[in-house]
C-alpha cells in the first residue's frame, strides 16, 4: 500500500511462503484483493458442494442400512455405540448423521462468508475477520470428519448380499430388461402378473416359455442392468446363434 517499501512486500510473500510451506504470491491487483472478498467466497462455495454431495452419499447409506426389520438392510454399518436410549441394541448410523451436520455447518458457514463478503464498500471489506473464521472452520471440521467417516464408518461397511439379490430377484421392475425380447405388452402382462401373484418375473417368463433359463440369467445379471443398452443383448445373440448351428 501507500508508503510501504516495495522490498518490503516482497520479503513479506517470501516469508510468509516459507513459514506456511505453501506457494504464495501477491495478488495481481492489489486494490481489488482490498475491495473485494470473492476469492474466499469462490473457495467456500467449493468446500459447501463437496460437503453436500457428501451429506448425500451419508443420507444413502443411511437408508440403505435401514431395518434391519421395516427398512431395506441392504447394507451393515459398523456399530459405534452400544445402541439408542430408548431401543437396546438398536445401530444408529451416528457416523454418517455427522457428514449430515457437518454438511449444514459447513452451508451455514458459506451464507455467513457470502453475506461478509458483500458487505464491503467502496476500497475495503472490514468482514474479513469474520470470512477467515468461517472458512477456516469448514476446512478444520471437513478435514476430520473425511478422515472419522473413512475409519469409522467406511472400513468397517458391509453389504447384505443375501438380501440386495432377493430385491432384484422379487422386483416385478426387472420386467423392463426382458422387455426388448418378449415385446412392451408382453413385458406388462408379465409385471401384472408377477405383482399379483407375488411369484418373480424369472419364474413366470420360463413358464410361458418366453425366454430360457440361460439367458434369464444373462439379462438379470445385476452389473448388465446397470450399463447402457440392452441388457446382455451380445451375449443373448451369441447364445442364440451358438444354438442355431
Amino acid at each position: 500500500g501507500l508508503n510501504a517499501d516495495v522490498k518490503y512486500v516482497q520479503l513479506v510473500v517470501h516469508h510468509l511462503s516459507k513459514i506456511s510451506g505453501l506457494p504464495l504470491e501477491q495478488a495481481e491487483d492489489l486494490v481489488d484483493a482490498t475491495q473485494n472478498a470473492d476469492s474466499y467466497t469462490a473457495v467456500s462455495s467449493a468446500l459447501k458442494i463437496c460437503m453436500l454431495n457428501m451429506s448425500k452419499i451419508a443420507n444413502d447409506l443411511r437408508l440403505m442400512a435401514s431395518g434391519p426389520r421395516c427398512g431395506l438392510g441392504e447394507l451393515k454399518l459398523p456399530p459405534r455405540q452400544s445402541g439408542s436410549s430408548i431401543m437396546p441394541g438398536k445401530v444408529n448410523p451416528v457416523m454418517a448423521e455427522v457428514v449430515n451436520q457437518v454438511a449444514f455447518q459447513v452451508a451455514g458457514n458459506d451464507l455467513t462468508i457470502s453475506m461478509a463478503a458483500e458487505a464491503g464498500q467502496f476500497e475495503l471489506n472490514v468482514m474479513e475477520p469474520v470470512i477467515i473464521r468461517n472458512l477456516l472452520e469448514s476446512i478444520f471440521i471437513m478435514r476430520n470428519v473425511f478422515r472419522v467417516f473413512r475409519m469409522f464408518l467406511l472400513e468397517g461397511l458391509a453389504a447384505n448380499e443375501e438380501k440386495m439379490r432377493s430385491y432384484v430377484e422379487n422386483s416385478a421392475g426387472v420386467v423392463t430388461a426382458f422387455a426388448p425380447y418378449i415385446g412392451y405388452e408382453t413385458a406388462a402382462e408379465i409385471a401384472k402378473a408377477s405383482l399379483e401373484s407375488g411369484r418373480p418375473v424369472r419364474i413366470l417368463l420360463l413358464e410361458r416359455q418366453l425366454i430360457s433359463p440361460e439367458e434369464a440369467d444373462i439379462i438379470l445379471d445385476a452389473r448388465e442392468m446397470t450399463q447402457i443398452g440392452i441388457s446382455g443383448l451380445d451375449a443373448v445373440q451369441a447364445l442364440r446363434n451358438k444354438k442355431n448351428t
